[in-house]
């Protein structure tokens, strides 16, 4: 006899697959922005779920290019937003000429200023592309100083802000990352190090290849007292890995990183000189979780936390995390989803 599967069962299965078909969403496009075209992904298994935006660090740092394993599970709770900013990875080259040299970068600045409108845009752009009230606001390291602008900009777009490798003020955190990795360096063996470090001496510097070798340093001390990211985290996504997208998300890198720290050869000033947020950012009209890897060089606990004290929010709370630095590693990104899923248990 011939083994059938009964019509209800059919009917059953595939009202079931309509059902999650229609629940999930897989996007990924360019949208307009402060007048240009940037590019965001938006992903979950069910869009009905709360939305996380992710504003990447670096700045230059994009996420979207990645598997995604680093935050996977997360897709089965929230539908999860990266955007390349204004100057990074495919934004950076879909809003570039054919010849891009130090002129373009002059005359194309990039600013705190407008990237926070960018990023407001953005998030009201989500919440009526998802049918949403609120998001929820998520900051690493630059995108810590991006997150608390928007933050305090316009608090009623988000349920609570969450930064990772907070940015007090650029001037006191390298000048604090500075004198402890100089201590470091010089408590070891390192004399190429401690030769570089003494060349260099206190910032700050007048060009941007000579932070990026003291943050060459930092990076390698840090590298030393945390543990780091599963190696899986950043394996690029086959749509992304390719020469084209590759050269992109070097040369936006670089652009970045000159706006960020300025250059005085080019005239190019640091868009993050006036930052200070012990100043300009202590008032918050929704929550604020800070995380924190407890041996962070860059954004150090030193700096930040004595920041945060200063906070008055509806509801706060410092996440200190053992054996992590200024990256993501596993008890990070584990911290993380713990703060964002009590947030929405709340809610």
């Amino acid at each position: 006899m011939k083994n059938t599967i009964p019509l209800f069962l059919i009917f059953s299965l595939s009202i079931t697959l309509s059902i999650a078909q229609n629940t999930s969403i897989d996007e990924e496009k360019f949208i307009l922005l402060g007048g240009i075209e940037q590019w965001i992904t938006i992903h979950g298994k069910d869009r009905s779920k709360p939305v996380v935006l992710f504003v990447h660090g670096g700045p230059g740092s994009t996420m979207s290019q990645y598997n995604n394993t680093m935050y996977k599970k997360w897709e089965n709770n929230f539908v999860l937003v990266n955007w390349d900013q204004r100057g990074a990875g495919k934004t950076y080259g879909r809003n570039i000429p054919v010849t891009v040299d130090e002129t373009y970068w002059i005359e194309n600045p990039l600013t705190v200023k407008q990237m926070t409108q960018d990023g407001i845009a953005l998030a009201q752009y989500l919440i009526q592309h998802l049918n949403k009230e609120k998001i929820i606001l998520v900051g690493t390291s630059w995108g810590s100083i991006l997150g608390t602008e928007m933050a305090l900009s316009n608090p009623e777009l988000f349920y609570a802000y969450v930064g990772h490798a907070q940015f007090v003020s650029f001037s006191d955190n390298i000048d604090y990352a500075y004198q402890t990795v100089y201590k470091m360096v010089k408590n070891s063996d390192d004399t190429d190090a401690l030769k570089k470090l003494e060349s260099l001496g206190k910032p700050p510097y007048t060009s941007a290849k000579k932070y990026g070798q003291l943050l060459r340093i930092v990076k390698k001390y840090e590298r030393k007292n945390s543990t780091p990211a599963p190696a899986t985290w950043f394996k690029l996504a086959l749509e992304y890995d390719n020469e084209k997208d590759s050269k992109h998300r070097y040369d936006g890198d670089d652009y970045s990183f000159v706006h960020f720290v300025g250059h005085r050869k080019l005239g190019i000033k640091s868009m993050v000189s006036d930052i200070d947020f012990k100043r300009t950012g202590t008032e918050f009209k929704i929550p604020v979780y800070l995380i924190q890897g407890e041996n962070d060089i860059l954004t150090s606990k030193e700096v930040n936390r004595p920041y945060f004290d200063k906070i008055v929010a509806p509801d706060k709370a410092y996440f200190l995390v053992i054996n992590a630095a200024h990256g993501h590693n596993q008890s990070v990104v584990e911290r993380q989803y713990e703060v964002v899923k009590k947030l929405v248990s709340r809610e």
